[in-house]
This record gives C-alpha cells, structure tokens and sequence, in this order.
C-alpha cells in the first residue's frame, strides 16, 4: 500500500498536564512504513528539521535497540554553529513503539511515540514527558515545541511523494 495525501489529516498539541505534552497526527500509512521513517537515519533526515527554522542537520546517528543510543547533529541557523542532541532507546518494539530520553539537557524529556494501525493508516501518538512543569515551560517559551506540526507536515508529504510501500 503507498501512502496517499490526506488533507484532513492535522497535527494537534496538547498539553496534558503540568509535566507532559502530547502530540497526534494520523498518516495515510501503514505503521511499518511511518516506524521506517522514523528508525532509518536515511528516511529520518529527509523530513525532520521544520525548514521553516532554517536548521540543517548534518549528522544523524542512530542504533535503533533498547539501550541503543543516538546522536542528531544540527547546524544552528543564526551562529552556524553545530548543535547536538542525543539520548538512549529505552524501548523500541518494531511498528509499534519508540521510547527515548532527550539527554543533552538535565530538562530533556522522556519521548513515547506509538503507531497504531487502523484500516492502512497510522495513529502517531508523541508524548514528551518533561521532569518538571518548569522544564516544559522553558521548552513551550523557547519554542523548540513549536515546530512539530511543520514537522510532522513534512513526514506526511515525504510519505507520499517517496513511495515508500
């Protein structure tokens, strides 16, 4: 099955509680091809970055196993400077779930993300889990979180214009 743009389909964010923020979106695919995107460093690069932010990412290092780690290096777009985010896979069951730590900050978060298939399409489920209202505050305020829904917007058309099956 090749994934199909679908219009209706809308990032939503929300703020479930003082420490957490969870982020849906559905996609016009199965949970294979969506977990593919997100587990090969390959697929990953091509529609991460919201372009908007005007970031490059210039390395993308991934040992996709519980207690594998990753290492995602960006280009900061005002400085020019590099900037490195990385963490440790605390859970990886293939098509299904994906959790990870956000170790470059003694703030990061844990992030959960789920794929449930429905009929083709995938139900993406991304909670980050932040230890400290005070740490998910900072993230809102310095707009990291901000660009999810241009991101996951990416990962839509990237699904369907790469034919991926």
């Amino acid at each position: 099955m090749n994934a199909k743009k679908d219009d209706t389909s809308a990032t939503t964010a929300e703020r479930k509680s003082d420490r957490e923020l969870v982020v849906t979106r559905t996609f016009n695919a199965p949970a294979r091809l969506v977990f593919q995107t997100w587990t090969k460093p390959e697929l990953f690069m091509q529609w991460w970055v919201p372009k908007s932010f005007g970031m490059t990412m210039l390395s993308c290092e991934m040992d996709i196993r519980t207690g594998g780690t990753y290492r995602l290096v960006f280009k900061h777009p005002a400085s020019g400077e590099p900037m490195a985010f990385f963490g440790k896979y605390i859970e990886v069951v293939p098509n299904s779930r994906l959790v990870w730590s956000n170790d470059e900050s003694p703030d990061g978060a844990i992030t959960t993300v789920t794929f449930e298939e429905k009929a083709g399409q995938t139900l993406l489920v991304m909670r980050d889990l932040y230890p400290s209202k005070e740490a998910l505050d900072a993230a809102v305020e310095s707009g990291s979180t901000s660009g999810i829904g241009e991101t996951f917007d990416q990962l839509d058309t990237f699904l369907v214009t790469s034919g991926q099956s």
